[in-house]
């Protein structure tokens, strides 16, 4: 995969806000499939060495996504993410919380808002996490950047993969 794709994580403290936006080789159905497909999300969203396991997923308004980060000692860390809004192909948002393995939310909680655009066969992903808690970004954030790089990187080899594939 090309190194020249754009890669840009800002943060604004004051607004509580993480700004992501990503370019992928590979086309906007490809790329808007990697983020709403479960067995697509199980594939990356995880930094190595470890894994992620969706217990169960409804990709619709108001659907939900219950799923683990699972470390090489088997420690499993859950979150629910709650669907809500979806504009096919173009956006969508969802509440993020972490969670107990019974569902219990441990708040506060972030929204994520993706939006996907299409130039040229390269497919550019804008992120926007609102965190509701300061304290809790502060916290989090380190280990978050260093995450959410690691999986994107991720990402980007599957869809080099599945882009041969289909080639």
């Amino acid at each position: 995969m090309s190194n020249n794709l754009l890669f840009d994580f800002t943060v604004d403290k004051t607004a509580k806000t993480v700004f992501i936006r990503r370019e992928f080789a590979a086309g906007l159905p490809l790329v808007w499939d990697a983020f709403t497909k479960q067995e697509f999300l199980d594939e990356w969203t995880a930094p190595a060495p470890w894994t992620a396991k969706t217990k169960y997923m409804n990709f619709e308004v108001g659907g939900k996504r219950f799923y683990a980060m699972i470390s090489p000692e088997g420690q499993a860390r859950w979150s629910i993410q709650e669907y809500t809004s979806i504009t096919p192909m173009t956006n969508f948002k969802l509440y993020n919380a972490f969670a107990d393995e019974n569902e219990n939310r441990e708040l506060p909680g972030s929204e994520w808002d993706y939006h996907f655009s299409e130039q040229g066969g390269i497919t550019t992903v804008t992120i926007t996490v609102f965190n509701e808690s300061f304290d809790r970004m502060e916290r989090l954030l380190e280990g978050f950047r260093n995450g959410f790089t690691a999986s994107l990187k991720n990402l980007e080899q599957l869809l080099a993969r599945l882009s041969q594939n289909d080639a």
